[in-house]
């Protein structure tokens, strides 16, 4: 180890950890002490739901609404089960190579993973002010945008003339991409149905992260634009500020705490009238402002030509597809989901390297 710097021969001599009294412990000096009997298994969490959630919301009950069978897990409900599968998912780590409103982000910029990271946050703190099931608005809210292809929305245009039923990220998310994960029922349809245009969510925490994803892409990516100088807070329509602030604090403040309070009012998960125009006002600017800006429709006609071009490709090259279907039927799908599936970097370098694509046709940083 003459080799190696101080800092890593540190690092190195802690391969066994520290051994304490009776257990080996992470540390050298004794940390703090639970006053644990037993393990608080999974039959005890969903008693503890049982009794204290409130009317309404979902209860977990052993393993759970799946379509494939499986025994229940000794430890976590069927809901915290399905959060964990999404997050040790392909699906939701490439959502870090995935454009929210900027391809090329800059380090300060959201990605699809931080985004959906956010709706998270705002879900589980509505969820936990109305005596909902966390967990499951937790499952929901991290995968509700798995079903994504590179470069944003874009690519359900993208990727609409390829198939009778269209291109949406929610059905395709939770039918598709996350089919594998075998998740309960109640969390495909959250994320089937989070998208306002759709059915309403058969269950209360998935219209919770409905409202929870509106919220924090409204306020997000206004916070974005104003870093990238796209827009200035003093910008913000007098109808945002004058009910709920121009900063990304003072937005999610008070449109979450405007749900729970509205559910607390009415049972129904909400907001007021008035506040819920401002969460429109909001929308709006951010639509004429950012999204639908010359430099962002630039952007989306780019990411649009590459990923039917690469579509394009492997139809006619059906070989160069990882893994060929063996029905024909199914070669546009299989083609879909492969090229969906890509990172933005993946997809654009994939054009350069087998289309020959012009590096100065793809999608710029706005």
């Amino acid at each position: 180890m003459a080799d190696l710097t101080p800092r890593a021969i540190a690092w190195a001599t802690t391969m066994s950890g520290h051994p304490g009294e009776a257990v080996v412990q992470a540390h050298a000096e004794p940390g703090a002490r639970l006053g644990l009997q037993r393990p608080i298994l999974r039959e005890q969490r969903e008693a503890w739901e049982a009794e204290r959630l409130v009317p309404g919301a979902t209860l977990a009950y052993g393993a759970g609404n799946r379509v494939r069978p499986e025994a229940p897990d000794p430890e976590r409900t069927c809901f915290e089960r399905d959060r964990d599968r999404i997050v040790h998912s392909t699906a939701f780590r490439r959502l870090a190579g995935k454009t929210q409103v900027v391809v090329h982000p800059t380090d300060h910029q959201r990605t699809r993973l931080t985004h959906a990271l956010e709706v998270a946050q705002v879900a589980t703190s509505i969820a936990r002010g109305v005596g909902a099931n966390v967990a499951l608005a937790e499952a929901i809210a991290l995968g509700h945008d798995c079903g994504h292809g590179p470069g944003g929305h874009a690519s359900e245009d993208a990727f609409d003339p390829f198939l009778p039923e269209g291109y949406d990220h929610g059905p395709w998310g939770a039918d598709v991409v996350l089919t594998p994960l075998n998740l309960c029922l109640e969390t495909l349809d959250g994320i089937r149905n989070h998208s306002w245009s759709r059915p309403t969510p058969a269950t209360v925490e998935g219209e919770i992260v409905s409202w929870a994803d509106r919220i924090a892409y409204c306020a997000h990516d206004l916070e974005d634009a104003v870093g990238a100088g796209i827009v200035a807070l003093a910008d913000v329509p007098d109808a945002v500020v004058e009910v709920a602030g121009a900063t990304r604090r003072e937005q999610l403040s008070i449109f979450v705490r405007e749900v729970i309070g509205t559910a607390v009012a009415t049972g129904e998960i909400g907001m007021s009238a008035p506040v819920a125009a401002a969460l429109a006002e909001l929308r709006s600017f951010n639509y004429e402002r950012i999204y639908t800006r010359p430099e962002s429709l630039a952007q989306s006609a780019a990411v649009i030509a590459v990923l039917q071009a690469l579509v394009s490709f492997y139809l006619e090259n059906p070989g160069r597809l990882p893994e060929p279907p063996d029905d024909p039927d199914r070669l546009v799908h299989a083609t879909v989901a492969y090229v969906g599936g890509m990172t933005d970097r993946f997809a654009f370098d994939t054009a350069v390297q087998l289309l020959g694509w012009d590096p100065a046709r793809l999608p710029r940083p706005q």
